[in-house]
């Protein structure tokens, strides 16, 4: 039942105060009504007593306190679900913008989700393909697990999640269904146009849902947008039995709007004046990857966000960090180098990685391999920085081997062009040649026999002789 009430006691910024609304609830939806006949959305975001505080969509201005009306709806904010989103492009708050007109909706669904019971979860197993070597062999996507992006203003973080989007596909076809929900927070017109352009001429459209929030969008429409995108990849993949992967970017575009609109509420700042509940509600959006028992779909996250002045220690990625499992990290002196994707390795983890991979999944070697790359290219930059003190003329001959292979491993192995997808064979195989630089005495991470069924320093001297031009 709805109730209507005349008059606003305060108007400040994005919000409205509405004095004796005793039947309000938390997240309960507006409307306001204004005397030429017009109306605008909001959405009541605290209640002390019969105080009701309104964030108004549209904004506030022209309002007036004793001539806007008030009907509250009694009921949260909802997204309208059907089986024909995948194709379909939304706006932050869920209203499609693709010019094919509204959606046929079948149900429609609260945008903030319902909890899943962690008893009713099943542990992630099988690995999402994205044909990027770097990601696929040393922190594998595991589907059901929320594995985020940290990366840096001005790095190509819009275009891997490009080649992400075009090139990810389920590890094994069993005859399920794989969709892509994408959401972009708080980028420009430019940015939003690049995504759109890049989708339809991939041919990847008809499995990917677009939610498109722009930079001169109201702060509320940011703060809506991943949870409407969620919305969605829960009913495809628990409903529709679809195994969904989610794409947001920027989350520290939202976590900004977040600020700025705890900053119109009054509340206490916290770390950097980001509000002191921005752990628990970040969790409220990346807990809501999974897979649940009994039903064939799954949510997969890869959130991207920036890291201001690339300082992994800022709230936004060190937060996420805590409720993620792992996280891969770009790096900025890769990038200058030309370098794509400049994924950096050693900060970079996927912790479901080693219950998904191997014998079974992917190949018995993946483990072995992963390890020994990663042990590998850790003395390379120790090397390096031996190096920078004493000459590389001055190396031993094997610290000058690791030289080698670290220039092949970053040319070679992270760096792959934007078209290339690469099976995960043939990114297992290029591991092994790389590690073929190397004397088999150095590589303490794989046993005898699988040494000798890999080991092939005649393919590492091709290997070497090809990349001769850019090493």
């Amino acid at each position: 039942m709805s109730i209507e009430l005349t008059g606003l006691s305060e108007i400040n910024g994005p919000l409205v105060v509405l004095e004796g609304a005793s039947g309000g609830s938390y997240d309960e939806m507006v409307r306001l009504h204004l005397p030429d006949g017009s109306f605008r959305t909001g959405r009541i975001v605290q209640i002390e007593k019969d105080r009701c505080v309104i964030q108004v969509f549209e904004g506030t201005n022209g309002l007036g306190l004793t001539d806007t009306s008030v009907t509250m709806t009694g009921r949260p904010m909802e997204l309208a679900l059907s089986p024909e989103l995948p194709g379909r492009i939304f706006d932050g708050a869920g209203r499609p913008i693709d010019g094919l007109g509204p959606l046929f909706s079948e149900k429609k669904a609260d945008i903030n989700g319902k909890p899943l019971n962690p008893v009713g979860r099943v542990y992630p197993l099988n690995y999402i393909h994205t044909g990027i070597s770097s990601i696929d062999c040393l922190m594998t996507l595991i589907r059901g697990q929320k594995l985020p992006i940290f990366s840096g203003p001005g790095m190509q973080h819009n275009k891997l999640a490009v080649q992400i989007v075009r090139q990810a596909r389920l590890a094994k076809d069993d005859g399920s269904k794989f969709g892509i929900v994408f959401a972009a927070i708080g980028v420009k017109n430019d940015v939003a146009d690049y995504f759109r352009r890049s989708f339809e001429e991939a041919g990847v459209m008809d499995r990917t849902v677009m939610f498109l929030n722009l930079s001169n969008d109201p702060i509320i429409e940011r703060i809506l947008t991943p949870r409407c995108a969620l919305t969605a990849a829960e009913y495809l993949a628990f409903e529709q039995g679809m195994h969904i992967l989610v794409i947001m970017t920027d989350v520290t575009a939202y976590c900004e709007a977040l600020r700025e609109f705890s900053s119109s509420k009054g509340e206490i700042p916290g770390r950097k004046g980001y509000p002191g509940y921005l752990y628990s509600d970040l969790a409220s959006l990346y807990e809501r990857a999974g897979i649940i028992q009994g039903v064939d779909g799954s949510v997969t996250q890869i959130p991207i966000l920036t890291m201001p002045n690339d300082d992994i220690t800022h709230p936004v990625p060190d937060l996420t960090g805590y409720i993620t499992e792992g996280q891969i990290v770009l790096d900025r002196s890769l990038d200058a180098t030309g370098i794509y994707p400049p994924v950096s390795v050693l900060p970079s983890l996927s912790r479901l990685m080693k219950d998904g991979i191997g014998e079974g999944y992917t190949r018995a070697d993946h483990s072995a391999v992963s390890n020994q790359l990663f042990a590998a290219y850790a003395h390379v930059q120790d090397t390096r920085a031996l190096a920078s003190v004493i000459g590389a003329e001055d190396l031993s001959t094997v610290d000058q081997l690791y030289l080698k292979f670290g220039e092949a491993f970053e040319q070679k192995f992270i760096a792959q062009r934007f078209e290339e997808d690469r099976a995960m064979e043939e990114t297992l195989d290029l591991g092994w040649r790389l590690l073929s630089l190397l004397p088999k005495s150095e590589l303490d991470r794989v046993d005898n026999d699988m040494l000798e069924a890999h080991y092939c320093p005649e393919e590492a001297k091709a290997l070497l002789e090809q990349g001769s031009d850019v090493m």
